[in-house]
């Protein structure tokens, strides 16, 4: 007799299975409370590009929000609850844009692309989510002297070189001062899935919005310094499938820097909160 699905269980393929564990589901079939998980630390570069060349990115219904500031952030986090004590690391490229649809306006960063180390968040990040995740090799930073350096490859070949250096550990009322700042709504993907066998034609396609809001999140220091990002533009042959996305990154042309930000923190979200955009 063929299974049936459970209502209102979460499942991913393979579904023969049955309801799938993951970020927002354990083998309990509850959450987690991501109190303190997990433990990250994030390096991030903004500049300045052409306003054209940024807006050329955006898909429909979005619109920069400002000054078109590219920020690539790389983050490294360990001790995952969903992962049972693992961790993995992301390195992602943003802009700061206004979504209006019939609905909702809401202003925030797009995500342009998040490249991961690990399969299991990409696929849960994807398809459930609606994030724009990929796959890459991120090796942990090298840290010596006041500076930092992550770098980005895909099978070998090295397509980012991220630095960071004359770092000042900011104090508590700066650090608070920088979270009442925030970063508007949240953070905005563009979630696109290609309908089997309807080549070019798409089966789910929209806006997605994760809240801001992130309680458990505790900071515990934040550093501002200078930093470089340096891509390394990409043949076919050099990464098939992805050397695209490396030179349109590597052609939006740093006008000027707008610093650094090393940011320790400890808890998070399960990102169950994500919603469509309408």
């Amino acid at each position: 007799m063929p299974y049936s699905f459970q209502p209102n269980a979460m499942y991913r393929m393979p579904t023969h299975f049955g309801p799938r564990t993951g970020p927002r589901r354990g083998p309990d079939g509850r959450g987690f409370d991501c109190v303190d998980s997990p433990k990250s630390i994030s390096y991030s570069v903004s500049y300045v590009t052409h306003s054209a060349a940024a807006e050329a990115l955006l898909p429909p219904g979005f619109t920069l929000n400002g000054e078109p500031v590219v920020t690539i952030s790389a983050i490294y986090m360990k001790e995952i609850d969903w992962l049972a004590g693992r961790g993995y690391n992301t390195l992602g490229a943003s802009l700061p844009v206004c979504y209006s649809g019939q609905v909702d306006k809401v202003t925030g960063s797009l995500l342009l692309v998040l490249w991961e180390n690990l399969t299991d968040p990409i696929l849960t990040g994807r398809e459930e989510l609606g994030f724009s995740k990929i796959y890459c090799e991120l090796p942990e930073p090298v840290v010596y002297n006041n500076s930092s350096q992550c770098i980005g490859s895909w099978l070998g070949y090295r397509f980012l070189d991220l630095r960071i250096h004359d770092m000042t550990e900011l104090s508590e009322n700066e650090v608070a001062a920088q979270s009442v700042k925030g970063g508007g709504d949240g953070t905005l993907h563009y979630k696109y899935i290609p309908r089997t066998g309807e080549w070019g034609t798409a089966d789910a396609e929209y806006a997605v919005l994760t809240p801001a809001h992130t309680p458990n999140r505790r900071v515990q220091g934040m550093w501002r310094g200078k930093g470089e990002v340096e891509w390394h533009c990409a043949r076919w042959e050099d990464m098939p499938t992805q050397y695209n996305i490396v030179n349109c990154l590597a052609g939006l042309e740093i006008l000027e820097y707008h610093g650094a930000v090393v940011t320790q923190t400890i808890g998070g979200k399960d990102l169950s909160d994500q919603r469509i955009l309408k």
